[in-house]
């Protein structure tokens, strides 16, 4: 895939202010500390910043093609950029940029493809997730149909896990609104277990790097279907770790804000004092512990911001308690946050970001607490995700 260099650099200020092009910098953003890469409906943005206040726009990448997930993966200690594409002409792939989008890798075939006895095919690469450091090649990917791959050479190819395409289950899960997906996959970071979340199907955890899985959805309801507490089934729209306790897990779903404490083992609600249990977006602080932000949608039936009025709601107690934020952003915006639209950086204080659906994108260098605009009249923003350089 070619780069497009085409610069569009801005000080987007606050949520008030106009952004547009501002003629040319006259020194190398790339030398600035944050890089934001923006994942849309139609085609890739990058955003620069030394200050996470003031930012540099360039793009689109992959123009006309969808950019449903992004990660970039720091382990190595410089960061490499990977990009599930989706071409409505040559299919979902995986693109790899070692210069922080400046230029890209493509493979001519499919970094992820279905074996030929699965009869499947290849949708969309809902989620890339790089393993812990000491597993440095290891890179997992979330798709549509229902199925997770994982690969050993740091994203370039990849395999299917078969312990959970095989799955007993897997004939009744169902699609999410969006279709039907494998959208969170997390590995621990002190054991062999890994964690996935499905629409629809909910959470299954294996204990042994993907041989085996089972569900682990007790307290987590699925008022939509017969049985409100189902075994499996449920509609978990995103699942974040704890930064202290491995085994301490936040999940937003279809209907309902969730914690465990025992790795899934059992769900309580922690949605009291939020507006909406309904929304997508769930983060936790890469290194305090208790510290996780949301931020709620009216309703599965609007899935706008509560009354118009959009926020993010920071826990600082492991969601006993809420905070609402919403400094810097619009006062009234009808678009929603996307489940992997929104991100935080490994800075102290953290950054936070995210893009809504009307193609506004936000960054906080504070927590949460005050937002600025990073760019506006974007696509539909699918994915956001940030690295500290």
């Amino acid at each position: 895939m070619d780069d497009v260099p085409s610069n569009l650099p801005f000080n987007a200020g606050s949520a008030e202010s106009s952004p547009g092009p501002s003629g040319a910098s006259g020194s190398s953003p790339w030398l600035s500390s944050t890089v934001l890469a923006i994942g849309t409906r139609k085609g890739l943005w990058l955003a620069t910043s030394s200050d996470r206040v003031t930012w540099e726009l360039r793009g689109p990448e992959f123009a006309m093609t969808e950019v449903p997930s992004l990660a970039f993966d720091a382990r190595s200690g410089t960061p490499r950029l990977l990009a599930g594409v989706r071409s409505e002409w040559w299919g979902p792939n995986v693109a790899v940029s070692e210069d922080l989008g400046h230029t890209w890798q493509e493979p001519q075939e499919q970094a992820i493809a279905f074996p030929e006895d699965t009869g499947a095919t290849l949708e969309r690469i809902w989620q890339l997730r790089p393993d812990t450091a000491d597993r440095p090649g290891v890179v997992w990917a979330g798709c549509e149909p229902i199925s997770v791959f994982r690969s050993e050479d740091g994203g370039r190819h990849f395999e299917l896990v078969r312990g959970l395409w095989d799955h007993p289950h897997r004939p009744q899960w169902g699609a999410g609104y969006g279709g039907p997906a494998a959208h969170t996959v997390l590995p621990s970071p002190v054991d062999d277990s890994v964690h996935v979340a499905i629409s629809s199907g909910g959470v299954y955890r294996s204990d042994d790097r993907g041989d085996s899985w089972d569900a682990f959805n007790s307290g987590i309801i699925a008022n939509f279907m017969p049985q409100e507490y189902p075994e499996f089934g449920q509609c978990v729209h995103k699942v974040a770790r704890d930064a202290g306790n491995p085994q301490r897990l936040y999940a937003q779903n279809h209907g309902g804000v969730y914690r465990s404490d025992d790795a899934g083992d059992r769900w309580i609600s922690i949605a009291d004092g939020l507006p909406a249990d309904f929304g997508f977006v769930m983060l936790a602080h890469p290194s305090r512990p208790d510290t996780i932000w949301t931020i709620p949608l009216g309703s599965a039936g609007e899935r706008n911001p509560p009354q118009g009025r959009p926020a993010v709601y920071r826990s600082t107690s492991a969601g006993e308690d809420w905070e609402r934020f919403d400094t810097g952003l619009p006062a009234y915006d009808f678009n929603a946050v996307l489940r992997d639209a929104a991100d935080v950086d490994t800075a102290d204080p953290a950054g936070i970001y995210f893009g809504t659906r009307g193609g506004e994108v936000y960054a906080s260098a504070d927590e949460g607490e005050t937002f600025n605009l990073v760019a506006a009249n974007l696509p539909d923003v699918l994915c956001v995700r940030a690295v500290r350089t």
